[in-house]
């Protein structure tokens, strides 16, 4: 049997890219839309919401 995914370790690595991960998202969207794929830029910005959603904002330092 095939293991799935390693959740954990998938996570980390994407919290900490994750800033790198929503440019990139963007980048292709902006890139679909001149391209006149309006559709699927839309699913790649939904997708950039979810994982922003998902990734929560980052803990207060010192002093807020």
């Amino acid at each position: 049997m095939t293991a799935g995914p390693n959740r954990a370790a998938l996570g980390a690595v994407a919290a900490e890219h994750l800033p790198s991960i929503l440019y990139a998202l963007e980048l292709c969207a902006v890139a679909m839309v001149d391209a006149g794929r309006a559709d699927d830029a839309a699913y790649y910005r939904a997708l950039a919401r979810q994982l922003a959603d998902a990734g929560g904002s980052p803990p207060a330092g010192p002093g807020s």
